[in-house]
């Protein structure tokens, strides 16, 4: 009794004892959440400029609860007032560990996970000029460090030829007219203090130096490369090697590249004869191409491979290359700088059909399935710095790439110069690609693609096939005919990809699991090759997706499909995300959260733009018989919402859905002018291009 009745009274002293410590240990707790969710500021690094885009990255730790912002305001140098531009992104510990080997026993190949950071760009800026760019990291939870950070950045300027430097003349085997001096048979005679055709092909030391000029002449460029050495004077003997190949070794500097350029007296053909690679300049850096044509080889130009080497300040200007594999392959992560304008890529798939590689219930039935890659991409790039911009692009399996290189040399730990960052692919013109017009398929940071336009693609017209943290930026691009790939493909867990302000026409027919992705302001309409209007499947409940515009397809079984951890959990990379699959957008809605001031439209809101026909896939539509404008007070008119920077100069109350706005002029796709030796733009498109005999 005793016992009891002493453990009775003993009870409420012990638990009055205890109140100050479990108060001290709530207070502990409280304290250290409070600390964990405030903001701490790191490093803060400027990437390498573009033309017309500057990208920035902040390093934190902290906000575990993810409510700090970076707002960002811009103003050129000598400008008074501030502009608003795009808030930094937040990335927080997004893995991305898709790429399943088919021959490497189902191992993933990618192990990434993004840091804790802020990056982001400003876009749409002018080229060659300085700005102040003013970043202001805010978190209710407090902010240790600086909390704001002031730099001057210059966008940079398009590639020159330099003033001052020796000029040299190369003329083709045989020709027989007046010469400029110095001049000389073949370019290599010129590149180098002179050109062998046999084993010695390799003594001569460089002539060029930075800022100098070889102008090219009209004519025909096409070496005997079988030819030991010619002694009769019969046969062409430009100097390659038995490969036939150009090895151009000698490096300019970003203000004096080493230029090869047409000179302005015809057309200027450099022909490879087969050879699987005409130029390679792995072995050298800031050389520029203008005005030439080339053609009949694997690889035209060849600037790096992963682990190997590579070249940086690569300039290709209002050139013409076609019957060739690829056009320019750069897969090394050291490679910086390129700028690949106003040019004309043709393919040597059929330029009078569509054909596919995959999707065999559709394609099989058709002469030619798979297609074969006998032209695999037009231009592949890693690294930092790119523009590929106004480029025409036709006839090819892949249009436009980065490199799928795997993880970001050194991650965990990123090499920052060495992470693909800061590069931009817009207004290019793509037309019948046998899979992705654009693949932005391995990219880290600051990967743009805007302005584009995609016609007739059968894998997916964009990808993000990963993407390593983000932001891959696409916007303002148009996608019509994307068939069995639709407009838009998220594999192998892609992180940081946001869509704003597209005109798509299909649906994403490859959803994920993805991370942190965004849709907003976009014109989506389906054409019968998919389900739901939308469909995401995504490791993140901070995904998101609003101020849309929506056709669903008639007689969908659902119309909208969002895939995602229970509500409560802010990110699952190990279990699968939850199926909800929804009729109508009211009920999708309501119950994801997600659309809320999105709408369903129709084609009546363009001014001329029909739905393609599912019955024959293969079928190619000309841009040229749409109009994609919207007309005034069309269910998509002032439906959107401000995108700084992106949607400066609407004229309505609010910015309109889709990549045009009305009052703003529509965008230039493809290059300013032609190239010598190619049908111009008013040709239909199955008949831009040369004969593919050569």
């Amino acid at each position: 009794m005793f016992d009891r009745l002493a453990l009775v009274c003993v009870l409420p002293l012990l638990a009055l004892a205890s109140a100050p410590a479990l108060a001290q240990a709530q207070n502990t707790q409280a304290q250290n959440t409070r600390i964990r969710n405030a903001t701490t500021a790191g490093d803060f690094w400027v990437e390498p400029a573009t033309l017309v885009s500057l990208g920035f990255e902040w390093r934190i730790s902290g906000d575990d609860n993810r409510n700090a912002v970076v707002n960002v305001w811009y103003r050129k140098q000598g400008e008074r007032d501030w502009h608003p531009a795009l808030p930094l992104f937040r990335l927080q510990g997004e893995q991305v560990s898709g790429g399943v080997a088919r021959n490497g026993g189902g191992h993933h190949y990618n192990h990434y996970v993004a840091p804790d950071m802020f990056a982001g760009s400003i876009l749409d800026l002018e080229p060659g000029t300085v700005y102040q760019c003013r970043f202001v990291l805010s978190d209710p939870d407090g902010v240790h460090g600086a909390r704001v950070r002031i730099v001057t950045v210059r966008t940079r300027s398009e590639p020159q030829p330099a003033a001052g430097g020796a000029v040299y003349n190369v003329y083709p085997f045989g020709y027989k007219g007046p010469e400029q001096q110095p001049a000389f048979i073949g370019l290599l005679a010129a590149y180098y203090l002179g050109s062998d055709e046999s084993d010695h092909s390799r003594e001569m030391p460089p002539r060029v130096q930075p800022g100098d000029t070889i102008l090219v002449h009209a004519g025909l460029y096409e070496d005997s490369r079988f030819v030991y050495d010619d002694f009769t004077g019969k046969v062409p003997s430009l100097g390659t090697p038995f490969d036939g190949t150009y090895y151009l070794t000698q490096s300019g500097t970003p203000d004096k590249p080493i230029v090869i350029k047409a000179a302005g007296d015809g057309e200027v053909i450099f022909d490879g004869d087969g050879c699987d690679n005409l130029f390679n300049l792995m072995g050298g850096n800031y050389n520029y191409f203008e005005g030439i044509t080339v053609r009949n080889t694997q690889v035209a130009f060849k600037l790096g491979i992963k682990d190997i080497a590579s070249s940086s300040g690569f300039t290709l200007e209002h050139s013409l290359v076609y019957n060739v594999g690829r056009v320019v392959e750069a897969g090394w992560s050291g490679s910086k700088d390129f700028y690949i304008a106003d040019n004309v890529f043709i393919g040597r798939h059929n330029p009078q059909k569509l054909q596919s590689w995959f999707t065999p219930q559709v394609w099989a039935k058709f002469p030619g399935y798979p297609s074969l890659i006998t032209s695999e991409y037009a231009i592949k790039v890693y690294g930092q710095g790119h523009v590929i911009a106004h480029n025409y692009v036709a006839n090819w399996h892949d249009g436009i790439d980065v490199d799928t290189y795997g993880d970001p040399d050194g991650t965990p730990n990123e090499l920052r110069e060495r992470v693909p960052v800061s590069i931009d692919i817009y207004g290019n013109d793509f037309y019948n690609m046998a899979d992705n017009c654009i693949e932005a398929d391995g990219g880290a940071h600051n990967i743009r693609v805007f302005r584009n336009r995609c016609f007739n693609s059968a894998g997916g017209a964009l990808s993000a096939q990963p993407i390593f943290g983000g932001p891959v930026y696409f916007y303002q691009n148009l996608i019509y005919d994307g068939t069995t790939g639709g407009y838009l493909k998220l594999v192998d867990t892609p992180a940081g990809v946001l869509v704003y302000q597209n005109t798509f026409v299909g649906q994403i027919r490859f959803f994920g699991p993805a991370s942190n992705v965004h849709f907003l302001n976009n014109l989506i309409l389906g054409d019968g090759w998919g389900t739901a209007a939308l469909a995401l499947s995504t490791y993140t409940n901070y995904s998101s997706s609003d101020y849309n515009g929506f056709r669903p397809n008639p007689g969908a079984a659902y119309a909208f499909e969002w895939d995602s951890p229970p509500f409560d959990v802010r990110a699952d990379y190990e279990g699968k995300p939850q199926v909800r699959r929804f009729a109508t957008l009211q009920d999708y809605s309501a119950a994801t959260g997600q659309d809320r001031h999105s709408r369903l439209v129709d084609f009546d809101v363009f001014q001329n733009v029909r739905i393609p026909d599912k019955t024959d896939p293969q079928r190619l539509y000309s841009p040229e018989d749409f109009d994609f404008r919207l007309k005034p007070g069309s269910a998509a008119s002032a439906a959107g919402v401000v995108l700084p920077t992106i949607t400066d100069g609407f004229t309505g109350k609010a910015p309109d859905l889709g990549a045009y706005q009305l009052g703003v002029p529509v965008p230039h796709y493809g290059p300013s002018s032609w190239p010598v030796g190619m049908p111009g733009p008013d040709a239909p498109r199955s008949e831009r291009g040369p004969p593919l005999g050569k």
